[in-house]
């Protein structure tokens, strides 16, 4: 008899949230056995429910879905992960794989796509949305660094470079040299739009 595959369920609306459980919890081999809100939740969760699948939406409170994958991957790597997605962006693709996903899919697909894919995921398969990949490989890596990341996504509540360079511990030549870069990377015309542009790829 195959045994029941122990799901965890990470997403902070709680009626989507609900709506997969109840969906997953129709198949006869799949049990959603803990449900959490929080990107922070997730490997306390998996730690406390022998969880066999994590399902991780990208956008929580805490951290992302994807800084949550790579902490269960360091930590739990026999935990098969499954990133989903509101957005199509194919910057979340690539970094949803070097965290460690074994799946990446958009919230809205069909009910019995998202268990085929929990039981794939399971047997050591790999499952991507033919889009998203597509999308991804026509986009290419992300151009920015780690460091005009970090400046850009402290940017984006519209500090001053003053502001910023004493939040990052730079100076304020410094500051100013990776936002210029950002954008010249970016080919946009002020910082604003350099993180509009680096969301919009998921590159943030």
């Amino acid at each position: 008899m195959t045994s029941t595959i122990r799901v965890l369920l990470a997403e902070d609306q709680s009626m989507v949230r609900e709506a997969l459980a109840a969906l997953l919890g129709l198949e006869d081999d799949i049990e959603v056995v803990a449900q959490v809100a929080r990107g922070d939740e997730v490997l306390g969760a998996v730690a406390a429910h022998d969880v066999d699948v994590a399902l991780l939406d990208i956008e929580m409170p805490g951290c992302t879905g994807i800084e949550a994958a790579a902490r269960v991957h360091r930590d739990f790597p026999r935990v098969k992960l499954v990133v989903l997605t509101t957005f199509g962006r194919p910057g979340y693709l690539r970094s949803a794989m070097e965290a460690g996903a074994d799946a990446f899919l958009v919230k809205d697909a069909p009910a019995a796509q998202l268990a085929a894919a929990v039981r794939k995921v399971l047997a050591g398969e790999r499952v991507i949305d033919p889009t998203l990949a597509a999308a991804a490989l026509a986009e290419g890596a992300n151009p920015l660094t780690e460091r005009e990341r970090e400046v850009l996504r402290a940017a984006a509540d519209g500090s001053t470079n003053a502001e910023l360079a004493k939040a990052l511990h730079l100076s304020q030549g410094t500051v100013r040299n990776y936002l210029s870069t950002a954008i010249q990377k970016l080919a946009v015309r002020n910082r604003a739009e350099a993180v509009r542009a680096a969301r919009e790829k998921g590159w943030l």
